[in-house]
């Protein structure tokens, strides 16, 4: 039975593909923070699907997360197939008046944790000539986002890095895919505090499961790139040929639009 890595996987998106990744009978190891939370949904998902569910409770805001993460899964005999790199986070407001610790962490979190567990299951991946990898990025990647500007610009890179990396596996076995979901209503939008601007109050919100079941299906036909529902589909064409200081300026007026 192959075993799927999967982050962010107490709530939300994370725990939407791990339930997929369960029924479509995949051993899962599952990451976060929140310990008590995530052990139960290892047991859950054990007991419902009757795969091996392994809690590995983590801060990837942390620098060293990302290697305890794989010298555990070397210490305990797990070979990762598939690899889903869900977790992150946003803020919003001025970036002058972000805290700068929490800018810090959110590229730790958003970029170099994803690309430091990337680098280190990539290379066994390639080796054994079978895998699939799933970043997780946004239509947020699509523009920069006044107000929001480290989050947009951290799933930008994650959109780059990932077609990239999906040109150079090409033809190896391994797949990587790339989804970009618009907003989705999970706690993203609290801890962000975007939860009252037009951006989650429009046409343009994805339901998780729908957005999870998108990726998942993309994941599993070694898709480039997914993006979740017609109107975001339509969004991100219109971003491609739209003037840059207009979408920027858009951009701004949502997240500024508070209800």
């Amino acid at each position: 039975m192959p075993t799927a890595l999967v982050t962010g996987a107490s709530s939300g998106l994370g725990l939407e593909l791990a339930t997929l990744l369960a029924r479509g009978r995949h051993d899962v190891v599952l990451v976060a923070r929140r310990k008590d939370r995530l052990e139960n949904v290892a047991r859950g998902l054990a007991e419902e699907f009757g795969v091996r569910a392994t809690a590995l409770p983590a801060d990837l805001a942390r620098r060293e997360a990302p290697g305890e993460i794989v010298r555990e899964l070397e210490t305990r005999g797990l070979v990762i197939d598939v690899l889903v790199n869900d977790a992150g986070f946003g803020a919003h407001g001025p970036f002058a008046e972000t805290p700068l610790e929490n800018a810090l962490e959110m590229i730790q979190v958003n970029v170099a944790a994803l690309v430091e567990l990337t680098r280190r299951l990539l290379p066994g991946m390639l080796e054994r000539r079978r895998g699939r990898i799933l970043n997780l990025a946004s239509t947020a990647a699509f523009q920069p986002g006044p107000l929001m500007a480290v989050y947009y610009a951290s799933k930008a890179f994650v959109l780059s890095f990932s077609e990239a990396l999906a040109n150079e596996t090409a033809g190896t076995g391994v797949t990587v895919t790339t989804l970009c979901p618009g907003p989705i209503a999970t706690e993203f939008q609290k801890r962000a505090g975007v939860e009252k601007t037009a951006l989650f109050t429009g046409p343009l919100v994805v339901d998780a499961p729908a957005a999870a079941l998108a990726g998942y299906r993309g994941l599993m036909r070694g898709q480039r790139l997914v993006i979740p529902g017609v109107a975001n589909k339509v969004l991100v064409q219109a971003l491609r040929v739209t003037p840059r200081r207009l979408v920027t300026a858009v951009a701004r007026r949502i997240q500024e639009n508070r209800k």
